[in-house]
Parts: C-alpha cells; sequence; structure tokens
C-alpha cells in the first residue's frame, strides 16, 4: 500500500526526477531549497518523510548528492512491509498436501491501496462471533462512511467509541403509519448484548483486517 505523497512532496519529488535526468546526478538539498524559495532545514524535513516514505533513499551517509531515486516497484514492495508464502491449506484433522505452486501473502494486500490505515486494540468481545476478541488489533481504514454490514469504528452521542457492525435501516414513523424514518443500528457481534440504535453517528473508520498474536 503506497503511502500518499503531500503536494509539496510530490513537486520536490518531480524536481528531483528532472535535475537527476538532466544533470546526471542528484540535486543537493541546497539545491532544492533554492530552487523553491525555502530554507535548507525546510527541505530536509520534506527529504526525510520521503525517505520514510520509501520514495528516496541514500546511497550513503554524509555525502551531499547522496540521495537516490527509488524506482516504482521497489518503493511499492518497500511499502508493502513483509510477505509470506501461502503454501496451501490445512485441517484441523488429517494432514493435507502442501501445493508445489504456493501463493505469496503481502501484508499490503490486507488494507485497500491508497487508503489511510490506523490500528485499534480491541477491549471486551462485544464482536466475538465475527471472531474479533479482546485484545487483538483491528486494522481500521479511515472512512467517514459505511454502508450495511460493515463492522465501523463509531462514535456514540456520550463521546466514547465503539466496534460494531453498521446499518441504516428504515422504521415506522408512527405504529400503524405507512410513513417511514431513517435510524442507524450498531449491532455487536454477541448474542449476549442489544444493538445500538441511534438517529446519525459518526464514523471513524470501517475494520479490514483483524490481527491476533498466538
Amino acid at each position: 500500500m503506497a503511502t500518499p505523497l503531500t503536494a509539496r512532496q510530490r513537486d520536490i519529488l518531480n524536481f528531483f526526477r528532472e535535475y537527476s535526468a538532466e544533470q546526471g546526478i542528484s540535486p543537493t538539498l541546497e539545491e532544492i531549497a533554492s530552487h523553491f524559495g525555502v530554507n535548507k532545514v525546510t527541505i530536509f524535513g520534506h527529504v526525510a518523510e520521503l525517505e520514510r516514505k520509501g520514495v528516496l533513499k541514500r546511497a550513503a551517509p554524509g555525502v551531499s548528492r547522496g540521495l537516490q531515486l527509488v524506482d516504482d516497484d521497489e518503493a511499492e514492495r518497500s511499502n508493502q512491509g513483509p510477505s509470506f508464502a501461502i503454501l496451501g491449506n490445512i485441517a484441523a484433522g488429517a494432514p493435507i498436501e502442501a501445493t508445489e505452486n504456493p501463493e505469496t501473502l503481502e501484508l499490503g494486500d490486507l488494507v485497500p491501496r491508497g487508503s489511510e490505515v490506523y490500528a485499534l486494540r480491541v477491549q471486551g468481545n462485544s464482536m466475538i462471533e465475527d471472531a474479533i476478541a479482546d485484545g487483538d488489533l483491528v486494522l481500521v481504514e479511515r472512512r467517514s462512511q459505511a454502508h450495511n454490514g460493515e463492522t465501523v469504528v463509531a462514535v456514540l452521542p456520550d463521546g466514547t467509541t465503539t466496534l460494531k457492525r453498521f446499518y441504516r435501516e428504515k422504521v415506522p414513523a408512527k405504529r400503524g403509519s405507512k410513513a417511514t424514518t431513517e435510524r442507524i443500528r450498531l449491532q455487536p457481534a454477541n448474542a449476549a448484548m442489544q444493538p445500538i440504535y441511534l438517529d446519525d453517528v459518526e464514523i471513524r473508520g470501517v475494520v479490514t483486517a483483524v490481527v491476533r498474536r498466538l
């Protein structure tokens, strides 16, 4: 999952690319700062972020022209994080022969590409029937809207947050009336708990994956 760049970072990267193509060497921080009319300290901060995001790399420390562009394939790999081979299926009974053509699991595949994602540690067992247990980490795509059935991070009227399945549903406006109104149902995945009904709710994100350490 590529990390988004700011507008200024894209401008610096474009200048870096054009300068390197024309001069055959990378620009110094002073040259980048002069081009944009800012001080070297400002450029240093932007370049450090571009290094952190995996689009620039330093060939050697302390070298004035030691920065290099990272090719798109390499940058994508660095942003995805480690990958693991999926060797086949396994049953909790008789053994199963491993496949000869294993797949590869990229951790970046757990989240939508180009999205902003954060992690939360779950407290409680209100979502236990969806295999989300106390102590698990959930990866959350930062979104303010959700589709019916998605598991969301929702802010309740008292300011607390909760993890529940989201449903927008129509209900009769009055008993016996054909007119309907909308309400939000935040549904726990635990038969011992009751749903939460609200007229509206603030959504802070949608769960995309669950991470559990055994």
